[in-house]
C-alpha cells in the first residue's frame, strides 16, 4: 500500500488478521510511487501471494494513483490489484475527469461509496470483484432454512446475514441521474473545489497545499497555531464546514465537496468565511 492509503484499509487488513501492510512511498500529492512499488515486489517475490492496494482520490489531495504502470507492475509480480476509490471511482463517470482513473479496469477488485458521491444514506458501500465466485465461497451461506434465488443473494457477498436494501437507495440515485446527471454531478462538485481553492488562495496568508483536481482542497494559514485557530473560528460562526487535519507534517484545514445541492453562492459563502476567519484571528 502507498503510505498515504486511508486507514480503513489497516482496519480490513486487522479484520482479516493479516497484521500490517507493507508501506511504499508516495509522492508529493500521496500517489504511490510506482517505480517503489516495483522494487518491493521484486524485493518480496516468492514470499507468498501479494495484494496490491491502489487509491483512487487521496484523503486530503483528491490524487489518483499512476493505475496504469502500478497494476503492471503488480501482475507482472503476479498479486492482486484493488482499487480504493471511496470518492475518487466515481471520475470514471465524467468524460472531463475519466482520465483521472485511466488504467483502473485492469485492477481485479474496486471499492468505492455510494453516499460520498450519490448523497445515498451512510454505509452504502459499493464492491466490484472480477471474479465472484471466490467472493461466494468465502462469505455464502447455504442453511436448509434459506430459501435460493437462481440470482444469488447479498449474503452470498458480504459478512451480513440480515441487512437493509441498500442497493435500493443507490439504484434510485442511478436511475433518476442517468448517465449524463452522474457525469454533471461530478463536474460540479470538482468545479466548485477548484473555485473554493481559487478564491481562498487570494486571502492573505492562506496557503493552498495540493493540486486540486477533483473535490479536495486542503489549505493552511501561515503556521500550526494559525491554522488552528481559523479552523475553530469558521466552526464557531457556523457558515461553512470544513475540518482540521494533519497532512505532510503540517496542521491544514480540509474541505471536501461531495453534496449535490452546493452552488455557487455556497462557495461565495465559504470563501467569504475563510476570509473573516482570517482577519479574525490576524
Amino acid at each position: 500500500m502507498g503510505a498515504e492509503r486511508h486507514v480503513t484499509v489497516d482496519v480490513a487488513l486487522r479484520y482479516l488478521g493479516l497484521g500490517a501492510p507493507t508501506v511504499v512511498p508516495a509522492d508529493d500529492q500521496g500517489r504511490i510511487r510506482a517505480d517503489a512499488l516495483a522494487e518491493q515486489l521484486a524485493a518480496s517475490r516468492g514470499s507468498g501471494p501479494a495484494i496490491v492496494c491502489l487509491q483512487a482520490g487521496n484523503l486530503h489531495s483528491g490524487a489518483f494513483d499512476p493505475f496504469a504502470e502500478a497494476i503492471a507492475a503488480a501482475h507482472q509480480h503476479g498479486a492482486w490489484v484493488h482499487i480504493d476509490g471511496a470518492f475518487g471511482l466515481w471520475a470514471g463517470a465524467s468524460p472531463t475527469h475519466q482520465h483521472l482513473v485511466s488504467g483502473y479496469q485492469h485492477a481485479d477488485s474496486w471499492g468505492t461509496d455510494a453516499h460520498k458521491t450519490l448523497n445515498v444514506p451512510f454505509d452504502c458501500g459499493i464492491a466490484i470483484v472480477t471474479e465472484p465466485a471466490p467472493l461466494r465461497r468465502a462469505f455464502g451461506v447455504h442453511g436448509d432454512y434459506l430459501m435460493p434465488d437462481a440470482a444469488g443473494d447479498p449474503l452470498d457477498r458480504v459478512p451480513e446475514m440480515s441487512r437493509r436494501a441498500r442497493g435500493v437507495p443507490v439504484w434510485a440515485a442511478l436511475q433518476s441521474l442517468g448517465r449524463t446527471g452522474m457525469a454533471g454531478l461530478v463536474d460540479g462538485l470538482v468545479a466548485h473545489a477548484q473555485a473554493i481553492a481559487a478564491g481562498i488562495a487570494e486571502v492573505d496568508g492562506v496557503e493552498v497545499l495540493n493540486d486540486v483536481v477533483f473535490t479536495q482542497v486542503c489549505f493552511a494559514v501561515r503556521d500550526d497555531q494559525r491554522t488552528r485557530a481559523v479552523m475553530e473560528h469558521l466552526l464557531r460562526e457556523g457558515v461553512t464546514w470544513m475540518s482540521g487535519s494533519r497532512w505532510a507534517g503540517r496542521q491544514i484545514i480540509r474541505v471536501s465537496v461531495s453534496n449535490w445541492s452546493t452552488d455557487e453562492q455556497d462557495v461565495a459563502m465559504s470563501v467569504a468565511a475563510v476570509r473573516r476567519a482570517v482577519e479574525a484571528t490576524g
